[in-house]
């Protein structure tokens, strides 16, 4: 992988997971780097696992498009440039899973603030200043995007939407010198994936019915940080993590509709997902 001496990038949801992840691997090609989370969040620890240097902290909440317009002051005060975004920042619909039915009030609303709105304020926030370098922006969506967000509506529909602004955002730059990406994780081993794999035993039932155990792996955050460096390198139209989701996302058109189908018709999903109805207050 090249040397990322000079460049300066910005990463939500920067305190743990895949952005934290990513900030490591990119700091150890020289990059220059402003992690963003929130308030609560552990920044610090980031940032001290790094050395702090060559290190922007911006404590934000995505949500808040005026804290976001702070973040990027932060990049350009401190570093004087921004190169490249990773909107990543994001939350899954609860520790438990549940239907469209039995969801509790807010929680659609409080999944596609985060992962939605969060990621168009990113975007609004750094644009004129990634156009200005020439950079690039990444946009994390999820294999969600194209599979059924069966017992997983608001977090599916959220990375759908993603998928679209990161589509779009590439066209509308290509008269630019900057350019857009998407990124699209598989399961990864984050607290976001728990409740998939023995955090809620009806969702862990569901996943091992609905997918075979090749794609039923969760990958390390180290593993996902790599290929995201190299999809910045190239400045991807998209990263698939693993790879083995590839032939779904080119086949989505023939192979969703066949999914669907078969999902509709097992009887073991049809008694899992009348569980999880059954969870309705």
């Amino acid at each position: 992988m090249k040397d990322h001496s000079g460049q300066v990038v910005l990463i939500t949801g920067a305190a743990g997971g895949i952005g934290a992840a990513v900030a490591t691997a990119l700091h150890r090609r020289g990059a220059s780097l402003v992690l963003v989370d929130v308030v609560s969040s552990d920044l610090d620890g980031v940032a001290a696992a790094l050395g702090n240097d060559r290190v922007a902290i911006a404590y934000a909440d995505v949500t808040q498009r005026e804290q976001l317009d702070a973040a990027v002051a932060t990049a350009l005060r401190t570093f004087g440039r921004l190169d490249v975004v990773l909107a990543n920042a994001g939350i899954s619909s609860g520790a438990t899973a549940s239907t469209i039915r039995s969801a509790e009030d807010g929680v659609f609303e409080r999944v596609i603030g985060v992962n939605l709105l969060g990621v168009w304020n990113t975007v609004r926030a750094a644009l004129p200043h990634v156009v200005e370098s020439g950079g690039y922006i990444l946009l994390t969506s999820s294999t969600y995007a194209y599979l059924n967000g069966l017992a997983n509506a608001p977090y599916a529909a959220s990375k759908a939407a993603v998928e679209q602004l990161g589509r779009a955002l590439r066209t509308e730059l290509a008269g630019t010198d900057a350019t857009a990406g998407v990124l699209y994780p598989g399961w990864v081993s984050t607290p976001i994936a728990d409740v998939a794999f023995g955090g809620d035993d009806i969702a862990t039932a569901l996943v091992a019915r609905a997918f075979p155990t090749p794609l039923r792996r969760p990958i390390s955050t180290d593993k996902l940080a790599r290929a995201v460096v190299r999809g910045i390198e190239r400045r991807a139209p998209r990263i698939q993590v693993p790879g083995r989701w590839i032939p779904f996302s080119l086949l989505r058109g023939i192979v969703n509709p066949i999914s669907d189908a078969m999902l509709g018709r097992d009887a073991d999903i049809i008694r899992l997902t009348t569980e999880l109805d059954g969870r309705r207050k």
